[in-house]
């Protein structure tokens, strides 16, 4: 198919097709309190059914993490033997089951023992202090937690004052806990390579509906507390009926043939998860599509580029990614020959802007995947907007569209009513299944984000004639230099136009007439150099002289990042802390 005649099909057809009656990805409309919503008729009404989708591939290798492997059989007797002690232990419908560790493959039986019991299940940001923890466990009056030995560590001192939690299951503990709120997981399920020799126990007897509240996933933003997002099981399982629609889009843009899309009839694709199962886009995103539709996820401890090439070469890894730098650390990394990395299919993104240039080097490093990328947060349960392949690669700057049932609207900021037209800058409203109930406890935080069915998202945008989302900054993270307006992304974004920056980020530094001034860290890729007057004058030459930073400091590694992906800009001001007392 030539450039020429690319796309024979509009977003819209593409979408008409796949969503028309019949069709496995047929939507609907209904009402949801009091919203009339477009939703998929065909997604899995509840996180059980994914549960029960999941074990109709019992023999196939679910969970994978250095030495240990769980069949999807041997997930499920564990997940139904803790979610049978959960009731045991007093956990009703409604009430909060915590999960505080890292990427363990004992997450997802956490998560989906807390679901089958009934339960509201809370997963904590395993970064957090132990003061954070406890603000977490308290704030959504958590029952029962179930944690790692380190996360046990950092909570430790703050048991006796968490009232609301009855007990505590740790897993993988070095030495004994006296505490008499903690007890061993392993008592209940035992090591992970002996799940599959657990009894073969009943589901319990709750009744779960799609409007069932089901997670509060907690806002990972830098100002304030972070607020709990409650979200349904709809929510949570509308990402299943998004999963796929970017490639299967593409395939009708082309003119090509849908491919087969029954995952009994497909070799099993295998996830090497770098994001974590706490973040909306781990859990999601990925956790439930990957159980749904019967494939594999890899874990590792930390991010490491080559033993993770390592692990791609030997699991045939078909999909990985997280934030754009894990990407150019795969591309540029040179140990990367000494790898097979052919069984790569799908290296996506999101959380952080990228350059034009990563989109071309994925293709040109791994011909047979796709780059990708999309847009989403907490309060949509991941994503809402998705990009892939060659649409990516002809808006590289973009976000993508919305899936088929998600509806988005650039609103002026001023009055938060006025709908603008294609291509102004404006706030982003958001609306579909995706989107939350709420926020956990907070109605007046709650009443000014979620506005009759839309959520205010805090994102200036626009949306070009197509439907297709270019993110241009965080409202809060604008800079106004002398009353101008310099929107941090478009500066990033000519920084990573520059062969050497890998990472970038513009932040603010305090001047006493001009209010602020633009202040760049980078993170060169390895092996090469650029100097801070270099970068300035790289950057002078594509944008007016205003937004050109001031100063330019380079960082010795990746730039910090929260559990989205989203650069930690507050932490980044501190290396301009004796520009800002001048000021």
């Amino acid at each position: 198919m030539s450039d020429q005649v690319w796309p024979v099909m509009s977003i819209a057809e593409a979408h008409a097709r796949l969503t028309a009656p019949g069709e496995r990805l047929e939507i609907e409309e209904i009402p949801i309190r009091g919203i009339v919503t477009r939703v998929w008729k065909n997604a899995p009404a509840t996180l059980r059914d994914i549960f029960a989708n999941a074990r109709g591939f019992p023999e196939r290798e679910f969970l994978v993490y250095e030495g240990e492997r769980a069949t999807y059989e041997a997930f499920a007797r564990a997940t139904i033997t803790l979610a049978r002690q959960l009731q045991a232990d007093g956990v009703q419908k409604g009430d909060r089951v915590a999960i505080v560790m890292r990427n363990l493959p004992e997450w997802p039986v956490a998560f989906f023992a807390g679901v089958l019991a009934g339960a509201i299940v809370t997963p904590l940001n395993a970064w957090w202090t132990g003061p954070e923890l406890e603000y977490g466990l308290a704030d959504s009056g958590a029952k029962v937690a179930i944690v790692d030995d380190e996360r046990l560590g950092r909570i430790a001192e703050h048991l006796d004052s968490l009232g609301d939690l009855t007990k505590v299951y740790a897993s993988r503990l070095t030495e004994a806990d006296a505490h008499a709120k903690v007890h061993r997981l392993e008592e209940v399920i035992g090591p992970v390579n002996g799940w599959k020799d657990l009894p073969d126990l009943p589901l319990p007897e709750i009744e779960l509906g799609p409007e069932d509240d089901a997670t509060i996933l907690y806002t990972s933003g830098t100002t304030g507390k972070p607020k709990g997002a409650l979200g349904t099981h709809r929510n949570m399982t509308s990402n299943v009926g998004a999963t796929g629609i970017a490639a299967m889009r593409g395939f009708l843009r082309a003119g090509q043939p849908l491919p087969e899309s029954d995952p009994h009839k497909l070799p099993q694709r295998v996830t090497l998860l770098v994001v974590p199962f706490f973040h909306a886009t781990g859990l999601s995103a990925t956790l439930g599509p990957t159980m749904n539709s019967g494939g594999k996820i890899v874990l590792m401890r930390r991010w490491d580029a080559e033993p993770a090439m390592r692990l791609i070469e030997a699991e045939k890894v078909s999909s990985t990614g997280g934030v754009p730098t894990i990407a150019w650390q795969l591309i540029e990394h040179l140990a990367r020959a000494k790898y097979d990395l052919s069984s790569l299919m799908a290296v996506t993104y999101g959380g952080a802007p990228s350059a034009p240039e990563l989109v071309r080097k994925i293709a040109e490093t791994f011909p047979g995947s796709q780059p990708g990328n999309g847009w989403g947060m907490t309060e949509t349960t991941a994503t809402f907007t998705s990009h892939l392949g060659k649409d990516y690669e002809n808006r590289p700057d973009s976000a993508g569209p919305a899936a088929p049932v998600g509806e988005m609207q650039i609103r002026d900021p001023a009055d938060g009513a006025t709908v603008l037209p294609a291509g102004a800058v404006g706030e982003l409203w958001c609306k579909g299944p995706q989107v939350v109930k709420g926020y956990w406890n907070k109605p007046q935080a709650t009443a000014e984000t979620f506005v009759e069915g839309w959520l205010r998202t805090g994102d200036l945008a626009r949306i070009d004639e197509e439907g297709f989302l270019f993110i241009i900054d965080r409202a809060k993270d604008m800079l106004i230099r002398g009353g101008e307006n310099i929107y941090c992304v478009e500066v990033e974004n000519a920084l990573y136009e520059h062969p050497a920056v890998m990472d970038a980020a513009i932040v603010g530094i305090p001047h006493k007439t001009l209010g602020e001034e633009p202040g760049a860290v980078v993170h060169l890729k390895p092996g090469t150099s650029a100097t801070e007057a270099e970068l300035r004058a790289f950057v002078r030459a594509r944008l007016a002289a205003f937004k050109v930073p001031v100063k330019v400091v380079f960082w010795p590694e990746m730039l910090p990042r929260n559990a989205n992906g989203k650069i930690v800009k507050t932490e980044l001001k501190k290396v301009f802390a004796p520009e800002a007392a001048g000021a």
